[in-house]
């Protein structure tokens, strides 16, 4: 199979596993539908379920949803409970349970709407990312989740079975930061659709030994290209090296992403919930320690926007910035977001701070505004390229 081959296997990877997770309830094995970064993988994966996204990426079911929620509501909000309303998403409909994390007001108020049409159980996340003032609460919310597993399925979720989890979940990080870190070569060794195809398209992948075979040739295979002057670059090029920050962006990739390096510029990492901090932190995989209380502690210092103060996600910024040479930050928000939206003023900040070019980009999953992006972009590109000749 040659590399673009793989890549399509990844970017197809959400329609083809329809008929995985069909074939997956057929055999006997239970789903667990989450929507963020937050639902604790190894809690779930030591339950002996299968873990698949259930974020909402498609305007199509929208219209469904806003029979029962406001119209001013995120995209993704509605989205995702318009495919469950419907019935149009395999993934939420083969789900034994969903797991709702409670990071913005609109997701814990539509989980209750939720919870009518599938078996629930949210997790309380604290807002405060201080381990002395909410780790107590929140290793409770997930050793409570945990029991909720056990009771709903019949299940012993032991130390034991939590560690071997962890060790693994922490062998999945460390794979999926190298995706990202390809984006410092210079210039870079993936593309940043391709890096965003393999790491949407993994979440549908169910098995797991086979997905992570597949993973390293991808990576091994695009070292060894850049190496050999065969990158998806030429040698020589100096494409603008651009950071994307946000979260949410399954549903406007083909307007942003894709428009960037159409463009020209090269998306060299990506920052959020999914970016490469969250990839960097691993779990404690001491055996003398609680497990539970190790998940916590790496759970917590996911950078959402949720979080306040949110000075650690402003740092990393900083440092990736740093560390990937970025020559500009493209911030792309979905309406009615209101924690991302509000804490773009604070990334503006810190692009000042490192004399990086900003765009701010607010959207939704509808096409009306593509061609008006297309231009700014477009403006936001060229101001980039002739900022290096200042």
């Amino acid at each position: 199979m040659t590399l673009p081959e793989r890549f399509d296997e990844f970017a197809e990877a959400r329609r083809n596993g329809f008929l995985k997770v069909m074939e997956l309830k057929e055999s006997g094995a239970n789903i667990c539908g989450s929507f963020c970064q937050y639902a604790p993988a190894e809690v779930i994966y030591a339950a002996g379920l299968y873990k698949v996204s259930l974020c909402g990426k498609s305007n199509a079911p929208i219209a469904t949803a806003e029979t029962h929620l406001p119209a001013n509501l995120c995209p993704l909000i509605k989205a995702s409970y318009g495919h469950a309303l419907e019935d149009s998403c395999p993934y939420a409909y083969f789900s034994d349970v969903v797991v709702g994390e409670t990071t913005c007001d609109g997701k814990k108020k539509m989980y209750e709407l939720l919870g009518k049409l599938k078996p629930m159980q949210v997790i309380h996340l604290p807002n405060v990312p201080d381990k002395e003032r909410s780790l107590d609460a929140w290793v409770k919310e997930i050793k409570h989740f945990k029991e909720a597993l056990e009771e709903r399925f019949d299940v012993e979720i032991t130390d034991e079975k939590l560690h071997e989890a962890i060790k693994w979940c922490n062998k999945e990080r460390i794979q999926a930061a190298r995706i990202y870190e390809l984006g410092r070569y210079d210039p870079p060794a993936i593309t940043g659709l391709d890096m965003r195809n393999v790491m949407d398209g993994e979440q549908y992948m169910f098995n797991k030994y086979e997905k992570y075979e597949k993973l390293k040739q991808i990576l091994d295979e695009c070292e060894e290209n850049w190496k050999n002057g065969n990158g998806p670059y030429k040698p020589n090029a100096k494409p603008p090296r651009i950071l994307i920050s946000g979260a949410g962006l399954g549903g406007v990739v083909d307007k942003t992403i894709a428009v960037i390096e159409e463009l020209g510029g090269a998306i060299v990492c990506y920052e959020g919930c999914s970016g490469i901090v969250s990839r960097r932190r691993l779990v404690d995989e001491s055996d003398e320690r609680d497990p539970i209380t190790c998940i916590a502690e790496k759970y917590l210092e996911v950078p959402c926007a949720v979080m306040s103060p949110n000075h650690n996600r402003m740092s990393q910024i900083e440092a990736t910035i740093a560390e990937w040479q970025v020559e500009g930050l493209i911030n792309i928000t979905l309406h009615s977001c209101l924690p991302f939206g509000i804490e773009s003023c604070n990334i503006e900040k810190v692009c000042k701070k490192c004399h990086t070019p900003y765009l701010h980009i607010e959207t939704d999953f509808s096409t009306g505004d593509a061609g008006q992006i297309r231009t700014r972009i477009e403006a936001f590109l060229e101001m980039v390229l002739e900022r290096r000749l200042m």
